[in-house]
């Protein structure tokens, strides 16, 4: 595996584009960007990169918040242009310091304790003060490596390194070999992996650090006291999920489910009383009453409902006790009237008889 796994790093490449590099010198230093790039573990929360390009000027051509992904940097590194003119390394190291070593611009913040390290690449000797520069980069917590091609000067390229130099100071007799130096800073960025050994015997995941290893386990399960195998956590246990009603717990994992009478909202996890007296959800001949998810059927006045609890029958409003005719009761659906027998006549009340 030729991919740092187990190092993030803010990185920050900075290099020499002045007059002396010559355009196909240059492009192999684009070439040693590309590869570098692919050696290392990019994206947003493991190697972050950055590039600089100096001459008399400094260009910041991308800082590390942009790109979190190796095709789009090393499309961006493709597209970088030699600036020409005089060589002002202090300059390009302070504006490293002063414009991409910041949160703004990428950089994680102090605690996250992500190494902030510079490679910078020269053939020439800088034209300005670079002593003081990288002692106030080094003391900021900034690791700088310097890389020198050809005509080097190779004293400048000792006060700018961080100790011990000799692991810090590279050099190479042309642009046209400075790839080689690739296999190098892999070398130096990044340990041996353990989790692509395959000699783990994590059951499930296996976390790299600093050439060991510690299992860890997929989310919904919990470590067992072996440090090696995981086991489901119940994930309906009280305080675990926020289903409204009902959990179902599953491997690991858990949906909401809704008591008879309620449905699932569009959140998967609170619940609606269905409206079950809603048309065709119930079976009662003539009222229906809703009861939270629930209901009862109720009949109309006259009626009164079956043993079944869902049909209705109409009453006798003539049987005893139910009107109060005086003498003849004549039952009419669910209405009566009242009558009176044969010699008598129904007084004004429509109930007595005279």
């Amino acid at each position: 595996d030729a991919t740092c796994k187990n190092r993030p790093l803010d990185l920050v490449f900075i290099i020499d584009s002045s007059r002396s590099v010559r355009i196909e010198e240059f492009e192999k230093v684009k070439v040693f960007l590309s590869e570098m790039i692919d050696t290392l573990d990019v994206g947003e929360r493991t190697t972050r990169v950055a590039v600089m390009n100096y001459a008399s000027t400094v260009k910041v051509e991308f800082p590390l918040r942009t790109y979190f992904d190796k095709a789009s940097m090393k499309e961006a590194v493709s597209h970088i242009q030699p600036l020409s003119a005089g060589t002002m390394t202090g300059l390009a190291m302070q504006t490293a310091m002063d414009e991409v070593f910041t949160e703004e611009m990428g950089t994680r913040p102090a605690n996250f304790n992500i190494p902030k390290v510079v490679i910078i690449v020269t053939d020439g000797r800088p034209q300005d003060q670079v002593q003081d520069v990288a002692a106030r980069a080094q003391a900021a917590g900034i690791e700088i490596y310097a890389v020198g091609v050809d005509r080097a000067d190779m004293q400048s390229l000792r006060m700018m390194a961080s100790e011990p130099l000799d692991e810090h100071v590279f050099y190479v007799e042309t642009y046209g070999v400075i790839e080689k130096l690739t296999s190098k800073f892999r070398e130096t960025f990044c340990g041996v992996n353990m989790c692509t050994l395959g000699t783990h015997d994590c059951q499930q995941v296996c976390v790299s650090s600093g050439g060991s290893y510690v299992c860890d386990c997929y989310e919904g399960y919990t470590l067992n006291p072996d440090k090696r195998t995981c086991s489901a956590v119940d994930m309906c246990a009280p305080g675990r999920h926020d289903c409204g009603q009902v959990c179902v717990s599953n491997n690991g994992s858990y949906s909401c489910e809704c008591y008879e009478g309620y449905t699932l909202n569009p959140d998967k996890k609170t619940c609606t009383a269905v409206d079950m007296c809603a048309p065709g959800k119930h079976d009662c001949a003539q009222i229906c009453l809703s009861n939270d998810g629930s209901y009862t059927c109720d009949c109309y006045e006259g009626y009164t409902l079956n043993a079944d609890r869902k049909t209705c029958s109409a009453v006798d409003m003539c049987a005893p006790g139910r009107h109060d005719c005086e003498q003849v009761c004549v039952r009419d659906d669910l209405f009566y009237t009242c009558d009176c027998h044969q010699g008598y006549t129904l007084n004004p009340d429509k109930k007595t008889c005279s």
